[in-house]
């Protein structure tokens, strides 16, 4: 929250609200776009011998002239109107896009081939020639266009293909894809790899029928738009009829799996021919990967083999896990939008906004409901680095339950649910519906002891199973005889609550596994359970259940009876500590909140001139601050600040550290006049702070997040805020601050499209508006990656220089090092030590000779260090 500074009046205070809401009203609208349809002939095939007509949008963009170009690619089943939305918002943002139906799909002919070599992606270079003759597209010196290709599924595919053949392409966002199309469709979480896999049919199915499903909900509108399918597409004819407008090769392949359940070497070689697994080494580009969480057909390890290949080659990488993908959601749409424009604007525009927007990692959580529109809310995690399904820790959680007997039923039916595939596009993508049903007889349960404390998983378990086949049973898959010592589990982890509530599966997802028995013996396994990023509450359990059928996959269809148990009484669950997210989303109170302190500190003022100005001590007036006797306690009774008494000289750049409870954000609220002391007194340059103090004009703050209006740009935030104080345009310094911005072109977009660091370069921009003599940050370098908090440094130091002061409140103790000339350290509501940083290294070494780091201070302070 900030406090407004200057003497602002009740008629500025409303003033500010009218403008707010006109402007929110009469903002203009984007530039316009018109599309040009095109139809491009191209060759391709094994011998470039095959003629084809793309159906295809030419988006010029907005700003006239040339710019940098992208390709936009649709999903399977869809067209190039699916995703015509998306091409017109980036074309609004200044670039040039081409949307196309792929080969077999929409108006365009030819037949679908999986996005081979031989096809597809030659189609893709040739549409790359046809965009560098466009007078529109931005060259590189070498002749080339500057370009980056996007797409979802099918298209996130093409992607990552054409990227591996064609060095021409720059950047490329592909979206809920896959790494191995094999493993897609035959996943066996042993790791044994798509050969003894378990076959995904009713995928598989919708796959392969006239081309696929529609367009995927949650995909489609993750691009920027809703599915639009195009009923212009001739008739089938009797081969479509049997197989869609696919390759005989590939029709032939896929009713052969189909029949028997069991992949042939063949198709996995086909399969393998479409898919990164298959180009290692040679996707050399900045590539970010948006992987739905809600996605039974593309996982999430998908994006993290597509990562780890990608990053050994250096190339930069960025993942996030999104809520959405093929079984559903299509609630972050703009955030998405947002995530592939910042990339394209670092890497073929080569501005800085996009380093604001996108994060090596990102994950979103659910953040609850908005308190006053009562819509959920979506928080995103991020990190400064990908830790993969590992994660950057692990946790093992006892498990408990003895050996369960477990029966595969006569064909396989009825079979237990986790997902329901293609249930979430039939939808409209409204949500990921929690079906999930293990039947009677048909799963073993293993659960662990209620939690002591909250446990959020971010990744893939794993456990050990042990299973053998009981006298007399025998197993087959899809009506192959296999061998009696085969067994087929779906393994899935539960979110157990209490006896009277449902458990919940994490977005619905179960591990396929296939297990060879030793004759007369059991057999073991290691089983990955599929990837999530799942907050589970204090007291609730882990259930890990397998079971013996699923709807969406091809099981054994003679009876069996298996006994099933653990091989160890454990899951290991992957966390990742380095994850940050906002303690609230964007509510409806957060967004109001400048102009709500402006009303108060307007309040505050008209107040405050009402008070005697007796409490003013001339000794102090070149002392930026001086806290004596501070005391503040909560309504229990327990002191969140006791006694605290410290002084902050003029030029000193002081971190205010403690560990969590420590009292540091509520002094800083204290001194901003929020709040009031329960004993005890601050001054700023001599004055005592109390609510609508006139010193408070000469404070620049930034506590507890930043709140800005949602619909107006981050320039219009700042020039809106700062009219609120009543003070004139030419003291905010607006230059300066726009500078520290660092936002680039994002300072002209809608705040509702900012990324958790956006806001917060925004938020320490506007605490600098006016150039204050005191400038107090809690927790400045929330959101920022290493490159900008190396900046924001450079900025409060040399900031400090010019003879101003700056306070800052911080848990990145190395960076508060390089930071800071002195500190303050705070515990339990007490000081524990004042003084420069220099003197308190040193003085560490002279006592005990060990090592000089603030960190081990710090610990060794506050009484933690080991």
């Amino acid at each position: 929250m900030k406090l407004a500074r200057g003497p602002a009046t009740w008629v500025a205070v409303v003033t500010v609200l009218v403008v707010g809401v006109a402007t929110w009203l009469l903002w203009p609208s984007a530039p316009s776009v018109r599309a040009q349809d095109q139809k491009i002939a191209v060759l391709d095939g094994p011998e470039d011998d095959q003629k084809v007509t793309l159906d295809a949008s030419f988006f010029p963009p907005a700003g006239g002239g040339r710019a940098p170009a992208v390709l936009l690619a649709h999903g399977f089943g869809g067209s190039k109107q699916s995703v015509r939305d998306a091409a017109v918002r980036l074309a609004q943002e200044g670039y040039a896009v081409l949307t196309w139906s792929a080969r077999g799909f929409g108006r365009s002919t030819g037949q679908i081939a999986l996005n081979s070599p031989d096809y597809e992606v030659k189609d893709v270079r040739q549409l790359v020639d046809w965009m560098a003759r466009r007078p529109e597209v931005q060259l590189d010196a070498a002749g080339d266009p500057r370009l980056g290709i996007a797409g979802g599924s099918y298209g996130g595919a093409i992607a990552l293909m054409a990227a591996a053949h064609d060095s021409r392409i720059d950047a490329i966002v592909p979206q809920v894809t896959w790494h191995d199309l094999a493993d897609a469709l035959f996943p066996n979480a042993t790791g044994q790899g798509p050969q003894n896999g378990v076959f995904k049919r009713m995928w598989a199915g919708l796959f392969f029928s006239r081309g696929g499903p529609a367009p995927e909900a949650g995909v489609t509108a993750a691009l920027g738009g809703a599915a639009r399918p195009d009923r212009s597409a001739p008739p089938l004819n009797a081969q479509e009829v049997r197989c869609g407008r696919f390759l005989p090769a590939i029709c032939d392949m896929y009713q052969q799996v189909a029949e028997t359940g069991r992949p042939t070497q063949s198709a996995v070689e086909t399969l393998r021919r479409s898919s990164p697994i298959s180009v290692p080494g040679k996707i050399r580009i900045p590539t970010l990967l948006l992987q739905g969480q809600r996605d039974s057909l593309f996982p999430l390890g998908q994006a993290d083999a597509n990562a780890r290949a990608i990053a050994a080659t250096g190339a930069p990488v960025g993942v996030a896990w999104f809520d959405g993908g093929h079984d559903g959601g299509n609630g972050e749409v703009d955030w998405l939008h947002e995530q592939t424009l910042g990339w394209f604007d670092r890497h073929l525009k080569k501005t800085t906004g996009g380093e604001t927007v996108n994060s090596p990692f990102t994950v979103t959580r659910d953040g609850g409901r908005d308190p006053g529109t009562r819509r959920p809310v979506q928080l995103h995690a991020t990190s400064g680095g990908y830790p993969g399904l590992s994660g950057t820790g692990q946790t093992s959680v006892p498990l408990g339950g003895p050996e369960q007997k477990v029966a595969n039923p006569p064909g396989g039916s009825p079979a237990s649910i986790s997902a329901v595939p293609g249930f979430g596009g039939l939808t409209s993508g409204v949500g990921n519906l929690n079906v999930s049903v293990d039947m009677a007889g048909q799963s073993a349960d293993f659960d662990s002891a209620p939690l002591t404390a909250p446990l959020q998983v971010t990744g893939s378990s794993t456990v050990k199973v042990r299973v053998r086949s009981e006298p007399g049973a025998a197993s087959g898959a899809g009506g192959e005889k296999a061998g009696p010592g085969e067994v087929t589990l779906f393994a899935k982890l539960y979110d157990v609550a209490g006896d009277a509530q449902a458990p919940i599966l994490p977005e619905g997802l179960a591990a396929p596994v296939r297990i060879t028995l030793p004759e007369g013996g059991a057999g073991e396994a290691t089983v990955s359970l599929p990837a999530i990023d799942h907050r589970f509450d204090a007291g609730h359990r882990l259930r890990v259940t397998f079971t013996t059928t699923d709807l969406g996959y091809s099981t054994p269809v003679t009876p069996a009876v298996y006994t099933v148990g653990l091989a160890a009484p454990a899951v290991t669950v992957p966390t990742d500590t380095t994850l940050r997210a906002p303690s609230t989303g964007p509510a409806w109170w957060t967004w109001a909140l400048p102009l709500a302190s402006v009303v108060v500190a307007a309040a505050l003022v008209l107040s405050g001139r009402r008070r005697r100005r007796d409490d003013h001590d001339p000794d102090l007036d070149a002392v930026p601050l001086r806290i004596n006797g501070l005391t503040k306690a909560y309504s229990n009774g327990e002191l969140a600040v006791n006694d605290l008494s410290f002084t902050v000289e003029h030029g000193q750049v002081l971190g205010l550290l403690g560990p969590n409870g420590a009292g540091k954000t509520t002094t800083m609220r204290m001194l901003m006049g929020l709040i009031h002391p329960d004993a005890g007194e601050i001054r700023i340059f001599g004055h005592r702070i109390v609510p609508g103090a006139p010193v408070l004009s000469r404070l620049g703050s930034f506590v507890e997040g930043p709140g800005f209006l949602p619909h107006m740009s981050g320039r219009a935030n700042l020039e809106l805020y700062w009219k609120a104080t009543g003070r004139p345009t030419e003291d905010a310094h607006f230059a300066e601050a726009l500078e520290i911005a660092g936002l680039g072109g994002a300072l002209e977009r809608a705040v509702r499209t900012y990324s958790q660091g956006m806001r917060q370069r925004l938020a320490i921009a506007q605490a600098m508006l006016g150039l204050p003599d005191l400038l107090v940050l809690d927790e400045p370098a929330n959101g920022l990656d290493p490159p900008q908090i190396r900046e924001m440094r450079k900025v409060l130091i040399a900031y400090a220089a010019r003879g101003r002061t700056v306070i800052v409140s911080s848990h990145l103790l190395a960076e508060v090092e390089q930071t800071c000339s002195h500190v303050v350290v705070m515990h339990r509501g007490r000081l524990i030590t004042a003084g420069p940083v220099s003197d308190l290294l040193s003085g560490r070494t002279a006592s005990n000779g060990s090592g000089t780091r603030l960190e081990d201070v710090f610990l060794d302070l506050i009484g933690e260090n080991a």
